[in-house]
């Protein structure tokens, strides 16, 4: 009986730091995935970066899309001129933690 209960105790035990490892490797980051904290930074430069193509009273906001990942701003959709494009991407750039912009706005025809 009592070569049960340490037998029953090693394998609870076993299981216990087995479980305890698995999850540690699981808090791991990894370089390869965009971490919470990054997708919140973003987030908030496109919010920041919407809110100034917003302000701009030359820019229709809504033809303009913003997206970011890892503070590289993308700007698509139509403008009226080559001048609203320069525009908005220098607003872009004026953002805090904006890393570059990409300009792919297309001319309205």
């Amino acid at each position: 009986m009592i070569m049960t209960k340490l037998s029953l105790t090693k394998r609870f035990a076993a299981f216990f730091l087995a479980l305890f490892m698995v999850s540690l490797v699981g808090c791991a980051s990894t370089s390869g995935k965009e971490g919470s904290g990054e997708y919140v930074d973003d987030a908030v430069i496109t919010t920041k970066v919407k809110a100034a193509i917003f302000n701009e009273p030359n820019l229709k906001s809504a033809e303009i899309n913003v997206e970011t990942y890892k503070g590289i701003v993308q700007l698509s959709g139509f403008v009226s001129s080559a001048t609203s494009a320069t525009r908005a991407s220098e607003l872009a750039s004026g953002v805090k933690g904006v890393q570059s912009v990409r300009n792919d706005l297309r001319l309205k025809k």
